[in-house]
This record gives structure tokens, C-alpha cells and sequence, in this order.
């Protein structure tokens, strides 16, 4: 039965989900059935998000007790967690530095602290992201100096400086580059790689929906 009822339910509502879609969302039943497992859907991930809470503070306490290496680092992510969780979900009828309106110890949190360093983090991938093409773009066959001259091409469309030094070139270089660089070869291999992604997705949620694929119960 713990098996069961959860392959069940999965199956139910991956068919229910599918069926809809073919109906109208608004006047059928199985459309309406299909917006209530929606709606389930946000509450239940309202609930993995505070068991993710509960898990992260369980992880990173007995870390901290045990003074594990790095374990000053867990402290503060602990603290963080609750400084910036406690305050936004008070009402801010409390107090204006409760909620998450401008002025509110989560907005100040967010601008001044978790902005920043989101900044510092991208800035800094910058330099990994131009190490690893150095290493990737070496003309050393054919397809690897079609990527180079591609992705040269690509950046440099894509930077002001780039755009400002094609400009310089005779004729309507950036316009070429746009239809068939960037409107023809990029958005081809874009859509070929979504249709293999949504290939990917529709065969997990195909294998989910017949009890094929466990991994959601802790099973193989």
C-alpha cells in the first residue's frame, strides 16, 4: 500500500493533467479538476519549501556542533536563513521594518546584501566562463574553427564594443550577422535543443505517470 497509493496518485493526476489539455479549462469538468491540481501543486510546494528549511537548519546545526571544517560559514547560513525569514513573514502591521515592502529588513537584506553578492558571484564566473572557451575554442579541425569563428562572431555581437567595431566594417555586416548567425544557425540549434529537452521531459513524466520511475519515493 505505501507503494501503491503514491504510483496512484501520480498516475491519476499526470492523466488527469494530460486529458485536460485537450479540453476546455473553463467549462469541462476535467478542466476544472485539472486548476485544483494546480492549486495543490503550489500548496505542496509551499510545504517542500519549509521542509527544505527544516532540512538545510538540521544539516548545518549538526555541523556547527560538531565544529566540522568550515563550520563558521554554517553558522552564518543558518543565521541568514532565519534573519531574512523571520522578519518577511510578520505582518508589517507589527512593525514597517516587517514584510517585504520597501524599507522592511528583508528589502534592505535583499539590496544591500544578496544583490551584491549575486553581482560578485556572475562577475567572478565571468573569468571561469572566458578561461574554459580559451581552452574549448582551439582551431585544431574543421568543426572546431567553425565554433571558434561562430562564437567569436556571436560575442561579438552581442557587447557594445563588438557592435561598435562591426559597425566600422563596409556594407550591412551586423545585419548579416543577425539573419544568419544568429536568426539561422543559433535559433536552429536553440530549437533542436529544446525539442530534445521537452523529448527528455515527456518521456520522465511518461515513465512517472505508468509507476515506471520511483526515484520520488526513495526508490530506484
Amino acid at each position: 500500500m505505501r507503494t501503491a497509493a503514491p504510483v496512484f496518485v501520480a498516475f491519476a493526476s499526470g492523466l488527469i493533467l494530460v486529458v485536460a489539455f485537450f479540453f476546455n479549462e473553463e467549462t469541462t469538468t476535467i478542466g476544472k479538476l485539472s486548476h485544483q491540481l494546480l492549486d495543490w501543486v503550489i500548496i505542496v510546494g509551499g510545504f517542500t519549501l519549509l521542509l527544505g528549511l527544516v532540512s538545510i537548519t538540521r544539516v548545518n546545526w549538526a555541523a556547527v556542533k560538531r565544529r566540522s571544517d568550515g563550520w563558521i560559514y554554517k553558522l552564518f547560513t543558518i543565521i541568514a536563513i532565519f534573519v531574512t525569514a523571520i522578519p518577511s513573514v510578520l505582518s508589517p502591521d507589527w512593525s514597517p521594518l516587517f514584510g517585504r515592502a520597501r524599507g522592511s529588513i528583508f528589502d534592505w537584506l535583499f539590496n544591500y546584501l544578496q544583490a551584491p553578492m549575486m553581482a560578485t558571484m556572475f562577475a567572478t564566473l565571468a573569468f571561469y566562463i572566458a578561461s574554459a572557451a580559451y581552452r574549448a575554442f582551439r582551431a585544431r579541425n574543421a568543426e572546431a574553427t567553425i565554433l571558434l569563428l561562430t562564437a567569436t562572431l556571436v560575442m561579438l555581437w552581442r557587447v557594445p564594443i563588438g557592435e561598435a567595431l562591426l559597425n566600422l566594417l563596409p556594407g550591412n555586416i551586423p545585419d548579416l550577422i543577425n539573419t544568419y548567425v544568429m536568426n539561422g544557425a543559433n535559433l536552429a540549434v536553440q530549437r533542436g535543443i529544446i525539442v530534445g529537452a521537452a523529448l527528455g521531459a515527456a518521456s520522465m513524466s511518461l515513465r512517472i505517470i505508468l509507476g515506471i520511475e520511483r526515484t520520488y519515493m526513495g526508490k530506484g
